[in-house]
């Protein structure tokens, strides 16, 4: 197994970060396999969506809608509603499996990797690709 760590800073705002150039570029003529994509954090996940099309903001809405950045979490500390970003991950888990053929990213034509952030209390963020392929 392959495996590397990319340090992405989200900043202090809500953010769907695209992964897909790192993802690709780790993956780039390795042959076939797997591709994990996994965020060790408690508060944040990764997505297969479209990007750049509105579908981010889109997302960023609907998960403000179902998760309002109010004071009904039980989980309080931090920004207001920080206990929402810790409830996220069982919506957008933190892990996405992605197949790799002939080192290339099997995504559809409008897919993408994101990382889901709506921790604003913390900017720094560790994404570990790992790949898998049958050395047989």
């Amino acid at each position: 197994m392959k495996s590397t760590v990319l340090n992405v800073r989200t900043g202090g705002s809500e953010v769907v970060f695209d992964l897909t150039p790192q993802c690709a570029a780790f993956v780039d003529g390795a042959g076939d396999g797997l591709l994990n994509i996994f965020v060790p954090h408690a508060t944040a996940g990764i997505a297969i969506i479209e990007l750049g099309a509105g579908s981010d903001d889109d997302l960023l809405a609907a998960l403000g809608d179902l998760l309002p950045a109010d004071d009904r979490w039980r989980h309080a500390h931090g920004a207001r509603g920080h206990g929402r970003s810790h409830v996220m991950p069982a919506l957008i888990p933190p892990y996405a499996t992605v197949p790799v053929l002939t080192g290339r990213l099997a995504l559809g034509t409008w897919q993408s990797i994101a990382l889901v952030d709506l921790n604003v209390d913390n900017p720094d963020r560790q994404v570990r690709l790992s790949f898998l392929t049958d050395a047989g």
